[in-house]
């Protein structure tokens, strides 16, 4: 018996009995449709994660006081003394720009209308470190840090909450903790970040946060981001950082009583997080394979009960044992077959939905359905097929003619 003469039996049994089939093949749809769905979610959750790290800025560098991996006592908080001297292009030559950050959630209102929201003290370098642009207005400069102005600009989300728009609110007034600022411009929409919307924010001057907005004692700051003059002198600006707050601090090495993370660091972790949460679900999801794959050994068993009288004339007229197999074989991989590619067009009919709620709901994934997951889910398919259908094959194989021709 050759393939095609194979196929065309099976195609003819199968379709013998359509609602029997189709209900063994809905298990393979589910189970391949989850795999890809799945798969396809989980990469696009890492993908608009470490996009979102990206898009902070390039070849960044973020200090933070503390040793977040090793109990430190005694631990110097950052402060702008630390800043300048990072600002020093002979003690460090590989930094680029340097943007020290005060941080504090505030109340701000205007004309009745109030929304909570973080505002951000900053230098002009802030804007180039992280690649931030207005929409309309201008961005903070020297002469309002030094002036200590009472401006401000204003991130897309707290304009909606106070204006109800996003243009033509330069030169208003708004209130932050009830102090007056006078808004300076918008900022571009970053949407949600790693730590909460970016668009929920104001800026102000780094000294007019210090001195009136932000409580911290001895000039400290709450951050530093730093950018590398390119992506081969990360590792090297890292290395001048730690040396010159080791000189600083006086911390001996090993006892840093601060943390340096790189750009690649947040987008490593949230990889790996991502990665083992894919994994995860494809593993569960290829749970439903299995179940399915039971459903097609199951509905074969019943199958080689029914024709075993067929199975005996067949053998009875000269089919050789290989040929029973083979036929057998065949019908329970068409039957995975057709669910794989059914499951396929499911699958990502799911994750296209799934993609349109995250978007309404605004947390914008989109599924990424690479030619991998639809290799594997669809090999995977088969694989159950054969592996199930190997046991019932195997028996009607086996069945002896004269035993067969007497089955009732």
């Amino acid at each position: 018996m050759n393939i095609g003469q194979a196929i065309l039996e099976a195609l003819e049994s199968l379709s013998g009995n359509k609602m029997r089939s189709g209900l063994t093949i809905l298990g393979i749809v589910i189970g391949v449709a989850a795999v890809i769905a799945m798969l396809g979610i989980g990469q696009g959750a890492q993908d608009t994660i470490t996009g979102s790290i990206s898009g902070i800025g390039s070849n960044l560098l973020f200090v933070f006081s503390g040793n977040f991996q090793e109990d430190v006592r005694n631990v110097e908080p950052i402060t702008m003394g630390d800043v300048n001297a990072l600002n020093d292009k002979f003690q460090a030559p590989s930094i680029a720009e340097v943007a020290p950050v005060l941080q504090s959630n505030v109340q701000v209102s205007f004309s009745g209308e109030t929304a909570s929201t973080t505002v951000n003290g900053v230098t002009p370098a802030y804007g180039v470190v992280r690649n931030w642009g207005v929409t309309e207005g201008e961005f903070i400069n020297d002469e309002h840090v030094l002036g200590m102005a009472s401006v401000a600009l204003i991130g897309p989300e707290v304009a909606d909450k106070l204006f109800d728009r996003r243009d033509g609110i330069t030169g208003e007034t708004v209130r932050i903790e009830g102090q007056p600022y006078r808004i300076i411009g918008v900022l571009e929409s970053k949407g949600g970040g790693s730590f909460g919307s970016e668009d929920n924010v104001i800026m102000v001057p780094f000294s007019s946060a210090q001195n009136r907005l932000v409580s911290r004692d001895r000039d400290e700051v709450d951050v530093v981001y730093i950018q590398a003059v390119d992506a081969d002198s990360v590792d090297l600006a890292s290395d001048e950082i730690a040396q010159v707050l080791r000189y600083r601090h006086r911390t001996e090495l090993g006892a840093d009583d601060f943390t340096i993370f790189s750009q690649q660091d947040f987008v490593e972790t949230a990889q790996t997080i991502t990665g083992v949460f894919t994994i995860f679900l494809g593993g569960v999801a290829g749970i439903s394979l299995l179940v399915g794959g039971i459903g097609i050994m199951n509905i074969m068993l019943v199958s080689v009960t029914e024709r075993t009288r067929e199975i005996g004339l067949r053998k009875a007229l000269g089919a050789r044992k290989r040929d029973i197999l083979i036929q057998f074989l065949t019908e329970s991989a068409l039957l995975s077959m057709f669910g794989g590619v059914l499951g396929i067009g499911f699958g990502w009919l799911i994750a296209f939905v799934v993609g349109k709620i995250a978007e309404a709901s605004g947390t914008p994934i989109a599924p990424n359905i690479g030619l991998d997951a639809i290799l594997l889910a669809t090999l995977f398919s088969a694989a159950v097929g054969v592996f199930f259908g190997i046991y019932p094959a195997n028996r009607a194989a086996n069945l002896v003619p004269v035993e067969a021709l007497r089955y009732e």
